[in-house]
């Protein structure tokens, strides 16, 4: 009789060790797994710019942080700096931004000033400055949403905003492409 209350003992101790371990190892990869939607609600700016991080990393992006609400993404060809914009009312962004480069000769020019400004009137996907005395032209596009963003929403936002550069590209003379290039952000993040 002591025989088989000592084996039962032995037995659930047994099945209560396999349980922990069982959880221990659900909750590993649950935490592991590639999310497919970002839940940003009641975070700050920071906060949110470390979950991004965290959920395009597991989603297997390039990414990098560049500053505490920054996170630099490389998509296709293109790298973007995404930005959180958290707002209490419920209603946030994340920004997306591209960063050129312009040539010497062009900064702080008369020329360079009137064809931004057109390109703000003109246009709609998003918003052009002129940085650094005129070195660099940061275009600004934003993704609205509450609470949560998709990862292939926002991966789609920004394959719409290299689009949109590309056709504002087409527009300019050819000679225009060795005047303003695109600035690698991942590389050089304390530049931008």
């Amino acid at each position: 009789m002591r025989k088989l209350i000592l084996a039962s003992c032995i037995l659930g101790l047994t099945a209560c060790s396999a349980t922990g371990e069982s959880t221990d190892t659900e909750a590993a990869a649950v935490a592991n797994q590639v999310p497919s939607t970002i839940n940003l609600s009641g975070m700050t700016n920071e906060q949110a710019a470390d979950e991004l991080y965290q959920s395009l990393l597991k989603a297997n992006y390039l990414v990098t942080k560049v500053g505490p609400n920054r996170v630099a993404i490389q998509i296709g060809d293109q790298q973007f700096v995404l930005q959180a914009s958290m707002n209490e009312k419920g209603v946030d962004r994340i920004l997306a931004n591209r960063f050129f480069a312009v040539h010497p000769q062009l900064h702080g020019s008369k020329e360079l000033l009137v064809t931004i400004g057109q390109l703000n009137q003109k246009l709609n996907f998003a918003k052009f400055f002129i940085r650094k005395n005129g070195s660099i032209i940061q275009v600004q596009s934003s993704a609205t949403f509450v609470q949560q963003i998709e990862l292939e929403e926002l991966r789609r936002f920004m394959i719409w905003t290299d689009e949109g550069l590309r056709q504002v590209g087409k527009s300019f003379p050819e000679q225009a492409a060795e005047l303003i290039k695109p600035v690698p952000v991942m590389q050089h993040p304390q530049d931008i």
